[in-house]
């Protein structure tokens, strides 16, 4: 090899070493600058089109979400809606709280739920839709019931709760753990076409539940779902607005000086409508949040505050075992080919019930009619014309609840002697006699 070819290579190789030292600079440079990126690259650009919304606050309000911890307790219809748009605006870790499975008749409502989970726990459920939306949140499922022993445990290390459940006694625990443990909660309720939603206990401040409604309603007023029915946008909507309310107080856009109590109504039928009532602040004589407080993590945990007690249940065990029919007994002597003279076969379903699906032999005269008519037997002959005191009556409900009311009611104001229920009712008979009928 000539000098000239010695030289021709050493010069080369001297390049390459300048052209990978400076590359080295540029990689340590870009590494330095990525370092100071609070946010993945992948993460800019899944929520850049929120970040450049002037009121989130840009990337300081992204991290903000990322780093906070939303505890929702219920993955039904209100939890369904709020669940993914708080995982996919970034929430950092959501924990679910439902020990329900699903079922065939949540999913025209509770759509991040879908028929191949039908039988799977809600929070699984959930938890693998949020995945799949977004996988840079930390989901955590809790399947059990909430009660007194276990929420302290369960609300401890979240941020914020949302109250997603459809039961005043849940209500009223979710509120008085919040409290004892300074979370502020966003709680709603959706039945039929309409919804409510309000913030509890913001900061530590405002109103709690029990400031609300120091006394629960009465067991007989209040109506789920199953019994109410529900449409699936308008819940859908409430939900929704409750993840608006959660990200509004993770951005800080509520603060001690600007919040205000509130209580938004929204209603979906017949025409739209959101009203928002200004409410009162914090009772000083409130049992929870007031000035001589009793309900404290202490007593809550003890038992000694009886939440069942305090909101109470409906007693539909009215009738005794002798005023009771099995399904079986029912199809042996009244829709059998033997069927007792002068017998009559009652319906106390509403009657928007009753139309979607019913015996043809049944009259329907829902509960609600029943007991208008004070016990008045010519009343009840306008739709019953030959039925008399020595007629034979069987009441039938959706469950075999109602049904024993209005066994009572026949017996105790109109004075019959001859009635009985269906016990289990008319979705019992369904289940164990004929499942050919429409089960709604």
């Amino acid at each position: 090899m000539s000098d000239h070819q010695s030289r021709s290579i050493e010069s080369e190789l001297e390049a390459l070493r300048l052209e990978n030292a400076q590359l080295r600079e540029q990689l340590a440079s870009r590494k330095d600058i990525t370092q100071d990126y609070p946010l993945s690259l992948e993460e800019y650009q899944r929520y850049g089109r929120q970040m450049i919304v002037e009121e989130t606050g840009g990337v300081a309000g992204q991290v903000k979400l990322k780093n906070a911890k939303i505890l929702v307790v219920g993955a039904g219809g209100l939890g369904c809606p709020a669940l993914p748009y708080l995982a996919g605006a970034g929430v950092g870790r959501i924990g679910i709280v439902d020990n329900d499975v699903v079922e065939t008749s949540n999913l025209h409502r509770q759509v991040l739920h879908n028929s191949e989970r039908v039988g799977m726990l809600k929070c699984e459920s959930a938890s693998q839709s949020i995945t799949k939306l977004n996988p840079h949140v930390n989901v955590v499922t809790y399947p059990v019931r909430l009660n007194s022993s276990n929420a302290f445990g369960i609300f401890e290390g979240y941020d914020y709760i949302l109250d997603c459940t459809d039961s005043p006694l849940t209500r009223y625990l979710i509120s008085d753990v919040a409290v004892n443990l300074g979370i502020t909660v966003v709680s709603a309720s959706g039945l039929g076409t309409e919804g409510q939603l309000t913030i509890l206990n913001f900061n530590n401040m405002g109103p709690c539940y029990r400031c609300f409604y120091p006394t629960p309603p009465p067991p007989n007023a209040v109506t789920s779902c199953q019994e109410g029915g529900v449409i699936g946008p308008c819940i859908g909507l409430v939900g929704t607005m409750m993840a608006v309310e959660t990200l509004k107080l993770i951005l800080g856009i509520y603060t001690n000086e600007n919040f205000k109590p509130f209580l938004m109504l929204y209603s979906g039928f017949p025409q739209q409508s959101l009203r928002t009532f200004k409410m009162r602040g914090r009772k000083d004589n409130c049992l929870c949040c007031g000035e001589n407080r009793t309900i404290t993590r202490e007593a809550i945990e003890k038992g000694e505050i009886n939440y069942e007690l305090f909101c109470g249940s409906r007693n539909y065990n009215v009738c005794q075992p002798d005023e009771r029919l099995s399904v079986s007994e029912f199809q042996d002597l009244y829709k059998g080919d033997g069927c007792l003279e002068n017998s009559y076969i009652i319906d106390v379903r509403p009657s928007h019930h009753y139309e979607i699906s019913h015996f043809s032999e049944t009259i329907n005269i829902p509960v609600k009619k029943l007991r208008d008519m004070n016990g008045d037997i010519k009343k009840l002959q306008e739709k019953l014309p030959t039925v008399g005191k020595d007629s034979n009556i069987v009441v039938l409900c959706r469950y075999g609840n109602d049904s024993q009311v209005a066994t009572r009611l026949l017996k105790d104001k109109f004075g019959f002697s001859k009635v009985r229920d269906v016990r289990g009712g008319y979705f019992k008979y369904i289940d164990d006699i004929d499942q050919t009928i429409p089960k709604y």
